[in-house]
């Protein structure tokens, strides 16, 4: 059984200073980080908060996503697939289911699309000229609509390698809005011609794949 919240926190202060400032991590050395270990330090660990405040959209009557379920770059009757503006990876993209599911609750049926969009949504992100990989999170703890996101490294960036990339995101200049967006349209018609669905709410379905 996992700890309780009191009892991670005195396990985890245990390690900390007298200001409940833990060591500064081994990733902090790694020649991808963004910062250099001299003059920085770790925030203090404050302790839990209970019970955890509700997340975005908890409630599907005033669920953000469930209101926007007819915008995006690509549909099919169960998903969409948008671009998220203003990142500075040359490509952020973001699957959503179109009714209110969080990832526990995915019904098996959504779950093994999930898994199959993934991958096809993958591969096109790869193919695009100068992307190297194609890094994919679900984290879920600022909203209660899965949402999956796809982020694009450049090539030949090794700094921006595993798990720092979404950092580095934040510290990067703007990515060109036109590129990202030919890119997004890119892989919106591969993912048509790959699995199936739609560019657009109202366009005709496609059958290329198992949607």
């Amino acid at each position: 059984m996992a700890l309780r919240p009191d009892e991670f926190y005195d396990h985890a202060v245990a390690a900390a200073d007298g200001e409940r400032r833990l060591p500064l991590a081994r990733m902090t050395g790694w020649n991808i980080s963004p910062f250099e270990p001299d003059g920085l330090r770790v925030a203090p660990l404050r302790p839990p908060v209970l019970p955890e405040p509700p997340r975005q959209d908890e409630d599907p009557s005033d669920c953000r996503s469930c209101r926007n379920r007819d915008e995006g770059i690509w549909f099919d009757d169960r998903w969409r697939l948008t671009r998220i503006a203003g990142v500075g990876v040359p490509l952020a993209l973001m699957l959503h289911p179109r009714d209110h599911y969080d990832l526990a609750d995915l019904p098996d049926e959504l779950a093994a699309e999930l898994g199959v969009l993934t991958a096809h949504i993958g591969r096109h992100v790869q193919a695009l000229p100068h992307i190297a990989r194609a890094h994919v999170y679900r984290i879920g703890d600022g909203g209660a609509h899965l949402h999956i996101w796809f982020f694009a490294r450049p090539e030949g960036q090794d700094q921006l390698y595993g798990s720092w990339l979404v950092v580095w995101d934040d510290l990067l200049p703007e990515y060109p809005a036109g590129v990202a967006e030919a890119d997004a349209a890119i892989v919106a018609d591969a993912l048509v011609a790959s699995y199936g669905g739609r560019r657009s709410v109202t366009g005709e379905p496609s059958r290329a794949g198992s949607s």
